[in-house]
Protein backbone atom coordinates (compact mmCIF):
# COMPACT_ATOMS: atom_id res chain seq x y z
CA UNK A 1 0.00 0.00 0.00
CA UNK A 2 1.28 3.67 -0.79
CA UNK A 3 2.22 6.15 1.75
CA UNK A 4 -0.73 8.88 1.37
CA UNK A 5 0.08 12.60 2.78
CA UNK A 6 -2.81 14.89 2.56
CA UNK A 7 -1.55 18.48 3.57
CA UNK A 8 -4.25 21.07 4.23
CA UNK A 9 -4.90 23.85 6.71
CA UNK A 10 -6.61 22.07 10.09
CA UNK A 11 -9.70 23.25 8.37
CA UNK A 12 -12.38 21.18 6.37
CA UNK A 13 -12.75 22.98 3.23
CA UNK A 14 -11.23 21.54 -0.13
CA UNK A 15 -9.42 18.66 2.37
CA UNK A 16 -12.19 17.68 3.71
CA UNK A 17 -13.69 15.27 0.26
CA UNK A 18 -9.90 13.69 0.22
CA UNK A 19 -10.38 13.06 3.99
CA UNK A 20 -13.50 11.38 3.17
CA UNK A 21 -12.45 9.40 0.87
CA UNK A 22 -9.75 8.16 2.16
CA UNK A 23 -12.38 7.11 5.66
CA UNK A 24 -14.62 5.46 3.13
CA UNK A 25 -11.64 3.26 1.67
CA UNK A 26 -10.71 2.30 5.07
CA UNK A 27 -7.49 3.42 4.04
CA UNK A 28 -4.95 4.71 6.20
CA UNK A 29 -3.10 8.20 5.96
CA UNK A 30 -1.40 10.79 7.22
CA UNK A 31 -3.84 14.10 7.87
CA UNK A 32 -1.09 16.79 7.81
CA UNK A 33 -3.02 19.59 9.12
CA UNK A 34 -1.06 23.33 8.75
CA UNK A 35 -1.30 26.12 11.32
CA UNK A 36 -1.89 29.43 9.04
CA UNK A 37 1.17 30.72 10.78
CA UNK A 38 3.19 28.07 9.28
CA UNK A 39 1.42 28.28 5.09
CA UNK A 40 3.98 31.14 4.33
CA UNK A 41 6.85 28.91 4.88
CA UNK A 42 5.63 25.92 3.25
CA UNK A 43 3.60 27.73 0.15
CA UNK A 44 6.89 27.94 -1.92
CA UNK A 45 7.86 24.66 -1.73
CA UNK A 46 4.25 23.38 -3.00
CA UNK A 47 3.84 22.79 -7.13
CA UNK A 48 0.60 25.82 -7.71
CA UNK A 49 1.31 27.65 -3.98
CA UNK A 50 -2.19 26.13 -2.75
CA UNK A 51 -3.47 23.43 -1.23
CA UNK A 52 -4.56 20.65 -0.47
CA UNK A 53 -1.52 18.42 -1.61
CA UNK A 54 -1.72 14.67 -1.86
CA UNK A 55 1.61 13.00 -1.61
CA UNK A 56 1.84 9.52 -2.61
CA UNK A 57 5.10 7.99 -1.64
CA UNK A 58 6.30 11.40 -1.46
CA UNK A 59 5.19 12.23 -5.08
CA UNK A 60 2.90 15.53 -5.08
CA UNK A 61 -0.70 15.67 -6.89
CA UNK A 62 -2.03 19.45 -6.51
CA UNK A 63 -5.36 20.87 -7.31
CA UNK A 64 -8.43 19.50 -5.28
CA UNK A 65 -10.59 18.18 -8.08
CA UNK A 66 -7.62 16.05 -9.56
CA UNK A 67 -6.94 14.53 -5.80
CA UNK A 68 -10.80 13.68 -5.78
CA UNK A 69 -10.25 11.96 -9.29
CA UNK A 70 -7.35 10.46 -8.21
CA UNK A 71 -8.57 8.84 -5.40
CA UNK A 72 -11.99 8.01 -6.26
CA UNK A 73 -10.75 6.01 -9.45
CA UNK A 74 -7.93 4.42 -6.81
CA UNK A 75 -10.50 3.37 -4.42
CA UNK A 76 -13.24 2.33 -6.70
CA UNK A 77 -15.77 5.77 -6.51
CA UNK A 78 -15.17 7.61 -9.99
CA UNK A 79 -17.68 5.37 -11.49
CA UNK A 80 -18.38 1.53 -13.42
CA UNK A 81 -17.31 2.43 -16.75
CA UNK A 82 -15.85 5.19 -18.56
CA UNK A 83 -19.11 6.57 -19.49
CA UNK A 84 -20.07 6.96 -15.45
CA UNK A 85 -16.48 8.45 -14.84
CA UNK A 86 -17.30 11.36 -17.62
CA UNK A 87 -20.81 11.99 -15.69
CA UNK A 88 -19.40 12.37 -12.62
CA UNK A 89 -16.69 14.63 -14.10
CA UNK A 90 -19.94 16.80 -15.62
CA UNK A 91 -21.57 16.95 -12.31
CA UNK A 92 -18.35 18.11 -10.63
CA UNK A 93 -17.74 20.75 -13.04
CA UNK A 94 -21.84 21.59 -12.74
CA UNK A 95 -21.34 22.00 -9.24
CA UNK A 96 -18.31 24.31 -9.76
CA UNK A 97 -20.44 26.53 -11.56
CA UNK A 98 -22.64 26.53 -8.41
CA UNK A 99 -20.01 27.26 -5.98
CA UNK A 100 -18.30 30.20 -8.37
CA UNK A 101 -22.42 31.83 -7.92
CA UNK A 102 -22.56 31.65 -4.01
CA UNK A 103 -18.96 32.38 -3.24
CA UNK A 104 -19.59 36.06 -2.92
CA UNK A 105 -22.15 35.34 -0.17
CA UNK A 106 -19.95 32.58 1.46
CA UNK A 107 -17.40 34.01 1.73
CA UNK A 108 -19.54 37.22 3.76
CA UNK A 109 -21.27 34.02 5.38
CA UNK A 110 -17.83 32.44 6.95
CA UNK A 111 -16.12 35.69 7.69
CA UNK A 112 -13.70 36.13 5.20
CA UNK A 113 -15.13 39.70 3.75
CA UNK A 114 -17.59 42.24 5.01
CA UNK A 115 -20.73 42.73 3.63
CA UNK A 116 -24.51 42.37 4.17
CA UNK A 117 -25.21 38.99 4.68
CA UNK A 118 -29.06 38.90 4.36
CA UNK A 119 -28.61 41.61 1.59
CA UNK A 120 -26.30 38.55 -0.25
CA UNK A 121 -28.47 35.87 0.55
CA UNK A 122 -31.48 37.23 -1.26
CA UNK A 123 -29.27 38.12 -4.26
CA UNK A 124 -27.18 35.57 -4.43
CA UNK A 125 -27.19 32.57 -2.53
CA UNK A 126 -31.35 31.75 -3.36
CA UNK A 127 -30.90 32.76 -6.86
CA UNK A 128 -27.84 30.48 -7.36
CA UNK A 129 -30.23 27.63 -5.13
CA UNK A 130 -32.99 27.88 -7.16
CA UNK A 131 -30.90 27.65 -10.22
CA UNK A 132 -28.53 24.39 -9.70
CA UNK A 133 -30.41 22.69 -7.14
CA UNK A 134 -33.52 21.50 -8.98
CA UNK A 135 -30.78 19.97 -11.77
CA UNK A 136 -29.63 17.76 -8.46
CA UNK A 137 -33.38 16.61 -7.92
CA UNK A 138 -33.81 15.81 -11.42
CA UNK A 139 -30.71 13.39 -12.08
CA UNK A 140 -31.39 11.77 -8.39
CA UNK A 141 -35.09 10.93 -9.74
CA UNK A 142 -33.45 10.09 -13.11
CA UNK A 143 -31.31 7.54 -11.64
CA UNK A 144 -33.53 6.16 -9.06
CA UNK A 145 -30.22 4.99 -6.60
CA UNK A 146 -30.14 7.83 -4.42
CA UNK A 147 -26.56 8.61 -5.92
CA UNK A 148 -25.98 11.46 -8.94
CA UNK A 149 -24.27 8.58 -11.36
CA UNK A 150 -24.76 4.78 -11.45
CA UNK A 151 -25.81 2.47 -8.41
CA UNK A 152 -23.01 3.58 -5.75
CA UNK A 153 -21.49 6.36 -4.21
CA UNK A 154 -18.93 8.30 -6.20
CA UNK A 155 -16.59 11.00 -5.42
CA UNK A 156 -18.99 13.74 -6.50
CA UNK A 157 -21.65 12.69 -4.09
CA UNK A 158 -18.97 12.87 -1.56
CA UNK A 159 -18.02 16.49 -2.40
CA UNK A 160 -21.82 17.74 -2.56
CA UNK A 161 -22.78 16.04 0.80
CA UNK A 162 -19.90 17.92 2.70
CA UNK A 163 -20.57 21.32 0.93
CA UNK A 164 -24.02 20.89 1.68
CA UNK A 165 -23.85 19.91 5.43
CA UNK A 166 -21.36 22.67 6.05
CA UNK A 167 -23.40 25.56 4.59
CA UNK A 168 -26.49 23.91 6.60
CA UNK A 169 -24.69 24.50 9.52
CA UNK A 170 -24.43 28.21 8.68
CA UNK A 171 -28.22 28.17 7.54
CA UNK A 172 -30.52 25.43 8.74
CA UNK A 173 -33.32 25.79 6.24
CA UNK A 174 -31.20 26.35 3.41
CA UNK A 175 -32.47 23.08 1.80
CA UNK A 176 -36.49 23.77 2.81
CA UNK A 177 -37.63 23.45 -0.97
CA UNK A 178 -35.39 20.77 -1.57
CA UNK A 179 -35.73 17.62 0.59
CA UNK A 180 -34.80 15.41 -1.77
CA UNK A 181 -31.59 16.99 -1.43
CA UNK A 182 -31.30 17.04 2.34
CA UNK A 183 -32.72 13.41 1.89
CA UNK A 184 -29.46 12.82 -0.45
CA UNK A 185 -27.23 14.12 1.92
CA UNK A 186 -28.54 12.75 4.80
CA UNK A 187 -28.18 8.98 2.45
CA UNK A 188 -24.17 9.59 1.93
CA UNK A 189 -23.63 10.52 5.09
CA UNK A 190 -25.19 7.21 6.68
CA UNK A 191 -22.59 5.18 5.18
CA UNK A 192 -20.79 3.82 8.22
CA UNK A 193 -17.41 4.49 6.87
CA UNK A 194 -18.63 8.49 6.42
CA UNK A 195 -20.69 8.42 9.60
CA UNK A 196 -17.77 7.17 11.86
CA UNK A 197 -15.53 9.53 10.01
CA UNK A 198 -18.04 12.76 11.24
CA UNK A 199 -18.52 11.47 14.29
CA UNK A 200 -14.98 11.59 15.00
CA UNK A 201 -13.08 14.05 13.32
CA UNK A 202 -11.69 17.35 14.32
CA UNK A 203 -14.32 20.02 15.21
CA UNK A 204 -14.02 22.88 12.62
CA UNK A 205 -16.57 25.39 11.57
CA UNK A 206 -16.28 24.27 8.17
Amino acid sequence: MPHYKLTYFDLRGLGETARQLFALAKVEFEDNRVQRENWPELKPKTPFGQMPILEVDGKQLAQSKAIYRYLGKTFGFAGANDWESAQIDSWADQFQDYATALRPYFIVLAGFAEGDKDKLYKEVAEPARDQHLPLIVKQLKANGSGFLVGSKVSWVDVSLASHFETFLSFVPNYLEKYPEVAAYVKKVHEIPELKKWIETRPENPF
